[in-house]
């Protein structure tokens, strides 16, 4: 049994790859290793990565269609997990093209080789910012995702629909998960927890848009993983043999948490005060976000459960030891 993990050297490939590895399985793991942020950090997942037994990298651009599925004709792969994206809201805003070529043209290429390989099971990342503008709360799978703000945001709904069209039409079996804000040891520089990080512990100012009056359904990394590893052996059930289905999961703690409470959670965590810059609302981005996860719990018996004052305080304590602070 071989697992594909697209993305393998990004945040949530990282933890996804090692959970697989201790798991005893085996597993190899695509990136191309771009510089949307820092790649010595990524070389440092991958580092960490290497000294598994059971895991093998390969530095490999989704986009190259070629090379893709050459690696699908050659490992014969029984479930892909499909990670690899173009990443952040605000980036998109002034690289749109980067979006239609990893996120849109990088994802059909991965459909093509599930389409002529037959995993049995294809497990892809969409996102929360689906949703957009919605206003009923918390957001429900079965909700109308008709207004995204972003193009990041149509991208990730476009690769659902994508996806629901092969599984139609080749009998592909899929599970889209749509992630909430996730945090914890070795994210994103780009996101809002390590950009934080990063400034209270320099002293310097912390940037809050719309004055800080936001909520995020924040989901610690250790969750995410928990969720994929339980869903990657349970794909959806067709309705008939040799048909497809496409099923969709919030993958969120459930419990929205006020920015300016988290901000709090990560001054007690540091222990140092933050300097706090109220700015206007940013352009792209959504006042609340709350995930119903009853359909990750009926189908795998799991709910996200790390509280954001838990989870903060392991990032922190990860931070301090990787830069040696």
């Amino acid at each position: 049994m071989t697992v594909l993990v697209t993305g393998a050297a990004g945040f949530i490939g990282f933890h996804t790859v090692k959970r697989l590895c201790e798991q005893g399985l085996e597993v190899v793991g695509i990136d191309n290793l771009n510089d949307y942020y820092s790649v010595e950090l990524k070389h440092a997942r991958l580092n960490e990565l290497r000294a598994l037994p059971g895991f093998h990298f390969q530095t490999l651009d989704i986009v190259d269609k070629p090379a893709l599925l050459a690696l699908f004709k050659e490992h014969r792969f029984t479930e892909v997990i499909h990670l690899a994206a173009q990443a952040g809201v605000r980036y998109s805003l002034d690289n749109p093209d980067v979006y239609a070529q990893s996120n849109l043209t990088g994802f059909l290429n991965v459909l093509e080789a599930c389409r002529h390989h037959r995993p049995e099971h294809l497990i892809y990342a969409s996102s929360s910012s689906v949703y957009g503008t919605n206003s009923k709360m918390p957001f429900c799978v079965e909700d109308a995702v008709d207004h995204p703000v972003s193009l990041y945001a149509a991208s990730k709904r476009a690769n659902e629909l994508m996806a629901h069209s092969y599984c139609h039409l080749y009998g592909i079996k899929a599970s889209g998960l749509r992630f909430f804000t996730v945090y914890g040891p070795w994210g994103r520089p780009d996101m809002a927890l390590f950009k934080f990080t990063q400034a209270i512990l320099n002293d310097k100012p912390i940037d809050l848009y719309n004055q800080g009056l936001m909520s995020r359904d924040f989901t610690y990394i250790d969750d995410i993983v928990e969720s994929i590893v339980r869903l990657r052996p349970r794909p959806p059930l067709p309705e008939g043999a040799g048909e497809g289905v496409n099923r969709i999961f919030n993958i969120g703690r459930g419990v929205p948490v006020a920015l300016l409470d988290f901000v709090d959670c990560l001054e007690s965590a540091l222990d140092r005060q933050a300097q706090r810059n109220l700015l206007p609302m940013q352009a792209g981005d959504v006042l609340r976000t709350w995930a119903d996860v009853s359909a990750l719990a009926q189908w795998v018996d799991f709910r996200p459960q790390v509280s954001v004052e838990a989870g903060v305080a392991q990032f922190v304590k990860w931070y301090r030891h990787f830069y040696q602070i």
